[in-house]
């Protein structure tokens, strides 16, 4: 008897398009039950697998670098893992792998539509792109890994839509449907999209897509292609790591003046904090000049150290100058009290 293959889902978009909040309200739906998450994050520290709320399956990280350049390998052997659990028995009826917001998605689905091991047990079930309705239309202009994930999806998903105006958020709709003229576009508020309109969108296919996307597949095919760097000079990912809780206002105001003086080179700023007086975690996240409402999670992930983390993403600034800036913020803030050495 043929096993059935196992439907794969890529989620993709830029940097804080939205993707961990539009997956964390996925899972929670019965028909996405049995789903295995694989999460690909750009930097040395990961943060997204820890807030992804699972109900049940199996998370992985494939860290240590984008899935387009150094981890492709990775990916690989992770669905190998998986494809053997579920010839064993173990229930996995879907798998989601979220990209890094980084990911030019032309290496990653040349992977998954010519490996043998897609092609025996594994379905490519479509590629899903969000798009930031505010930075957007922007970040088109500028990044070529942006123009390619909604060029190669299957289906386009427009976020923060309340954020931005009704002209923005409908010229860049207008857009994107003549950069992927196959693919239906979207709406969510707060990442809640009904399963059925993301999933079965599959197989992929060139065909109806600008001619260069078919360019960029092909491309992939050469193994000088498999090690290529993606990614232009001058963008640095790293993590700053806090042993003693941080005072929320002070944080805050030095975010706050980061984002005034330095915005344009922020390109994505994810913290998962442990904040004195709070008993639980604090998630902030932000985009170039564009913070949103801090969040408040039900409590600490299992087996979690407490520390606070923020990763940063930036072009042309130096991890010393925010690390330095930081901690001269703390050794002011110490000297007055307000946060206490551990």
């Amino acid at each position: 008897m043929t096993r059935r293959k196992i439907p794969v889902t890529v989620l993709t978009g830029f940097l804080g398009a939205g993707k961990t909040t539009l997956l964390n309200r996925l899972l929670k739906h019965p028909a996405m039950t049995g789903t295995a998450v694989l999460i690909n994050e750009f930097g040395e520290v990961g943060l997204d697998h820890l807030l992804v709320e699972r109900l049940d399956g199996d998370t992985v990280l494939l860290q240590a670098g984008c899935i387009c350049c150094t981890v492709r390998g990775d990916l690989v052997r992770a669905l190998g893992d998986l494809a053997q659990r579920a010839e064993a028995g173990q229930e996995i009826r879907r798998v989601v792998i979220e990209t890094t917001g980084l990911a030019d998605p032309a290496p990653i689905l040349q992977t998954l539509i010519s490996h043998p091991l897609m092609l025996t047990a594994y379905a490519l079930d479509g590629v899903v792109t969000l798009v930031d309705a505010v930075a957007g239309d922007a970040t088109l202009d500028t990044e070529a890994e942006a123009v390619k994930q909604a060029a190669m999806a299957d289906r386009l998903v427009l976020t923060k839509t309340d954020l931005a105006t009704r002209e923005a958020a409908a010229a860049l709709e207008g857009r994107l449907r003549i950069l992927n003229p196959v693919a239906p576009v979207l709406r969510a508020m707060a990442g809640d999209v009904a399963p059925e309109a993301l999933l079965g969108a599959g197989p992929f296919s060139t065909e109806g897509r600008i001619p260069a996307v078919a360019a960029w597949l092909a491309a992939e095919e050469t193994e000088a292609a498999a090690h290529a760097h993606r990614h232009a000079d001058g963008i640095e990912a790293f993590a700053l790591v806090f042993d003693d809780p941080l005072p929320w206002d002070g944080l805050a105001t030095w975010l706050e003046m980061l984002t005034v003086t330095r915005g344009d080179s922020l390109l994505r700023v994810k913290g998962l904090l442990n904040i004195a007086g709070e008993a639980r975690p604090v998630v902030v996240h932000g985009v170039q000049r564009s913070f949103h409402p801090p969040a408040r999670l039900a409590g600490w992930p299992l087996d979690h150290d407490r520390r606070s983390r923020i990763v940063f993403v930036t072009r042309n600034l130096p991890r010393g100058i925010v690390e330095d800036g930081l901690n001269a913020f703390l050794d002011a803030a110490r000297q007055t009290g307000i946060l206490k050495r551990g």
